[in-house]
């Protein structure tokens, strides 16, 4: 068993498990509704420092809010539009790989060639243009990432489908009369399902920090909404009087990216039989 062998792919599913469990049960673990304004308890320490109290046990930001219930409800925002983004951008991503790598031709050439020119575009100024253009909301930022995120999936998935549908059990297929669409469906896709899976845990990792980056920058979801980026970007002018309002949210960027990329490296570790043969 992978959990076994390796210790940090275990450590990674607590992560993750944990990072999940909080997102759903925001409503339960909050103390405080995340949103809510109380001058009078602004810039509270967290409980175990001078001054501080178990009522808001990560203490308060600027305007009064409880950082640990904002911290909460965050990580149901981040977590929305990294999965629905890493799954919109598979979905593009596999269809158009799959597409070029199978019919090959002009389908390859003109599918490749969108994809290099969207990779021509450094992806954070892509997202920022994009971002500016729509407007900062949760679709236009789902939509965002997605754009940014599909044309890794392209350029693997068409690799590897070049080099299966030259196989002798591609090509006996072939023999039988089978249609194109049942070859991709049917016997392409299963043989590149592994990978896919593996880039997909590693894209949630990385529409996480995106989103966080436009979030900081004042283009992510807009307030009173709580996210990650934009707690790190109200604690950036109380950093040497209130710390904590930008470093728990910090801490919690850095561990759930940390445990999804523990996670992927597992998951590559227990798909791929290469690595399987040599533990």
């Amino acid at each position: 068993m992978i959990f076994r062998r390796s210790p940090l792919t275990s450590v990674g599913a607590a992560i993750v498990g944990l990072v999940v469990l909080a997102a759903m049960a925001a409503p339960l673990l909050g103390t405080t509704d995340p949103i809510e304004q109380d001058l009078s308890a602004a810039l509270k320490p967290p409980f175990w420092l001078a001054d501080g109290s178990i009522a808001h046990p990560l203490g308060t930001d600027h305007l009064g809010r409880d950082v640990y219930s904002r911290l909460v409800y965050g990580a149901r925002i981040s977590l929305t539009i990294s999965v629905l983004a890493a799954l919109l951008g598979a979905a593009v991503g596999v269809a158009a790989g799959l597409a070029a790598g199978y019919l090959g031709g002009r389908v390859d050439m003109v599918i490749m060639r969108i994809v290099d020119l969207n990779l021509a575009f450094p992806l954070i100024l892509l997202a920022l243009a994009v971002v500016a253009l729509l407007g900062a909301n949760l679709r236009n930022l789902v939509i965002v990432m997605t754009i940014t995120t599909w044309m890794i999936y392209a350029r693997v998935v068409r690799g590897m489908s070049l080099t299966l549908r030259e196989q002798e059990f591609i090509q006996a297929v072939c023999a039988l009369g089978a249609r194109d669409s049942r070859i991709i469906v049917r016997h392409i896709l299963p043989n590149v399902a592994a990978p896919i899976l593996v880039i997909w845990t590693l894209e949630v990792a990385r529409v996480i920090l995106m989103e966080s980056a436009l979030s900081f920058l004042g283009l992510g979801v807009p307030p009173p909404t709580p996210t990650w980026g934009r707690m790190l970007a109200e604690g950036r002018d109380y950093l040497t009087v209130a710390g904590w309002i930008s470093i728990f949210p910090g801490i919690a960027i850095m561990v759930t990216v940390l445990g999804i990329n523990f996670l992927g490296d597992g998951l590559r570790d227990l798909l791929d039989p290469r690595l399987r043969q040599q533990t």
